[in-house]
């Protein structure tokens, strides 16, 4: 299955419906945290996600540098709850790296839950921040430096 990056402009009224769709699906109600999922930073990322009849079953944006941190960033980084478990997680990350990495030499930032901790290091990414909390949710910031830097 192949992936489709697309900047806001580019995406198709279905391609944005399924993803804010499936976005409010995971982050919202499976998490059970109301917040302003809209926020304002989609039209100015780059959207990489794979889909399977109108259904997302991966997705993450890339946020460019200078807009939420100081580094570009892979945020609101999800897999549909059918298809957990069947890696699809990691190939997005890895991808959305990919992609990242032949446009900038920058470090990438990622704002990740506690939890996942294990997963963004095995990727190559560094915890920066102690634990906070955010909408109810333990979180860290975590760094990647570029191939070849550390």
């Amino acid at each position: 299955m192949t992936y489709k990056l697309k900047r806001f402009e580019q995406l198709t009224l279905d391609e944005l419906y399924a993803i804010l769709k499936s976005r409010v699906e995971v982050f919202v109600v499976e998490q059970t945290c109301p917040y302003p999922e809209v926020d304002g930073l989609d039209p100015d990322c780059l959207h990489l996600f794979q889909e399977q009849d109108g259904e997302i079953l991966s997705y993450c944006r890339l946020i460019p540098k200078n807009l939420r941190y100081q580094y570009p960033s892979i945020g609101r980084i999800l897999v549909h709850p059918n298809h957990r478990k069947s890696n699809y997680g990691r190939k997005l990350v890895q991808e959305a790296i990919r992609v990242l990495e032949t446009e900038t030499k920058d470090p990438i930032i990622i704002h990740a839950q506690v939890y996942l901790l294990s997963f963004y290091q095995s990727l190559g990414f560094e915890a920066i921040t102690e634990a906070y909390l955010e909408d109810g949710i333990l979180h860290r910031d975590m760094l990647r430096q570029p191939q070849g830097k550390g």
